[in-house]
């Protein structure tokens, strides 16, 4: 960012208006280093998290058949939110995403409160996918220590993210093939079992669907408990419209992506999760433990515990490499808008924000080490302060669209080329979904605690948020005397 622009945006309330921060590298930008096959297989691959293959059992013990209402529910919101994203991303490209939009907007403090939450969720998320990918290494290779496989799969993929955008963008492009082509085969194998194609299955119809105490065994309010344990894992599907700033052609990745969005959620987990719970019963113990093992044992595939292992273990390195990528380019964005250190703007002559990936991962580390010397106290608080963050930022997209529509149609209309639905209709609906299940957290136990250390730590930053403020308008006044 040149002097003029820092003073720019030192003197203003509002950042003007900054199309692509992206370059050749060397010339202060990030580079646009990633390939439309690379942004295709992130917007895929960014739905299908480990949560998916292993936290979906907790859902479908809690909610019954039922889940599939829950999976509708949170669907419907991340599609509209993603619509609503993808227009403002489509019209102006940003490391910084809905947090430089926010920046826009609805004023400095929103981006800055919302752009350090994100950054926030982020890095607690690298410590939680460590552990959890260490865990897995060190089942397979006992010898070497969990916390040393977690060591050592921060440090390769840190000098992944180091290297170029091109290293995370091809990384991603395996991992998520991997996933794709995972989900992709249990699709065929469990179609071919629910209609007794293939060898020892039979027809089973709806008899586990309606059966064990009916489609929703615990009554509708059991839907909306449901939605609590799956709404989160969608958190990801955002992060296509930060890796376009990067990207070639950012407007097509964006206009792709967004579009895609609703067979991605629709076939990958409402069709994945309507065979788990066609072919078993819900309330079996396998189902809880881990549901696709449990599906795969049940056809007969041999070994499904060790292949499923893989399979977790790939998605588990793949939100680690996304992590990592993330959480930078919110840091870089930031510092960029004057919101963080100056230095978390700079670039190598690769295009890559080093300062800002470095700052990121060493909080991941410090996270890491919390996770296993104090896993009850200060880890639970972090899991917990970061837990209701996807629900800020998507009520953060939902108010931002409201007003950068009206940007966008006044200063770039010829950019204007995707459009949310039914504006302003849809975005209240979307306002108004985000709400309830904001309220419904209050009415659960574990939700409960999330939301009020959440709100905590959204009141520390926007504390923050202000101190910055007034710094940046004393500063300001100085200049102008």
């Amino acid at each position: 960012m040149s002097a003029d622009t820092t003073k720019q945006a030192a003197d203003t309330t509002r950042v003007p208006h900054q199309l692509g921060p992206v370059g050749h590298g060397g010339d202060g930008h990030l580079k646009a280093g990633l390939k439309n096959r690379h942004l295709s297989m992130i917007a895929i691959g960014g739905v299908i998290g480990a949560g998916l293959f292993v936290g979906s059992g907790a859902g479908i013990a809690t909610t019954g058949p039922g889940i599939l209402l829950s999976y509708t529910l949170a669907g419907v919101l991340v599609v509209l939110v993603m619509r609503m994203l993808g227009e403002m991303a489509a019209a102006d490209p940003q490391s910084g995403s809905f947090s430089a939009y926010a920046d826009r907007a609805l004023g400095r403090w929103a981006g800055f409160t919302i752009g350090w939450l994100y950054w926030f969720f982020w890095v607690v998320v690298l410590a939680v996918e460590a552990t959890a990918g260490a865990k897995i290494l060190n089942n397979w290779v006992p010898g070497v220590p969990q916390w040393g496989w977690a060591l050592i799969v921060m440090g390769v993929l840190t000098a992944t993210n180091l290297f170029s955008v091109a290293s995370y963008g091809e990384f991603e492009f395996w991992f998520a093939g991997i996933k794709v082509v995972a989900i992709a085969a249990f699709l065929v194998i469990g179609v071919l079992a629910a209609f007794g194609l293939l060898p020892g299955t039979h027809a089973v119809g709806a008899t586990n669907l309606t059966g064990h105490g009916g489609f929703l065994p615990h009554g509708v309010g059991a839907v909306f408990t449901g939605m609590l344990t799956v709404v989160f894992a969608f958190m990801g599907s955002e992060i296509v419209t930060l890796a376009a700033g990067e990207s070639e052609d950012p407007e097509k990745a964006v206009s792709k992506a967004t579009n895609s969005v609703i067979w991605r959620i629709g076939i990958f987990y409402l069709g994945s999760i309507l065979l788990v719970v066609t072919l078993l019963p819900w309330d079996s113990a396998d189902v809880k433990a881990s549901p696709y093992v449990a599906v795969l044992n049940h056809v007969g595939i041999p070994h499904a515990g060790q292949v499923m292992d893989v399979i977790v273990l790939t998605a588990v390195l793949s939100c680690l490499n996304s992590g990592m990528y993330t959480a930078s380019r919110m840091a870089f964005s930031l510092g960029q808008r004057g919101d963080a250190p100056k230095a978390f703007a700079t670039v190598t002559s690769r295009g890559v924000p080093r300062v800002a990936i470095l700052s990121s991962v060493v909080f991941g580390f410090v996270a890491v080490f919390f996770n296993y010397t104090s896993p009850n106290t200060v880890f639970s608080f972090l899991l917990n302060s970061s837990g209701a963050v996807a629900l800020f930022v998507w009520l953060v997209i939902c108010a931002t669209q409201l007003r950068m529509r009206k940007i966008i149609e006044r200063e770039m209309p010829e950019r204007h080329t995707v459009r949310m639905w039914l504006y302003p209709y849809l975005t209240w609906v979307a306002i108004g979904m985000i709400g309830f299940v904001v309220a419904y957290m209050f009415t659960d136990a574990d939700g409960r605690k999330q939301m009020y250390l959440s709100l905590v730590a959204a009141a520390i930053v926007l504390g923050a948020a202000a101190v910055v403020g007034r710094r940046r308008r004393r500063a300001a006044a100085v200049a102008g005397s």
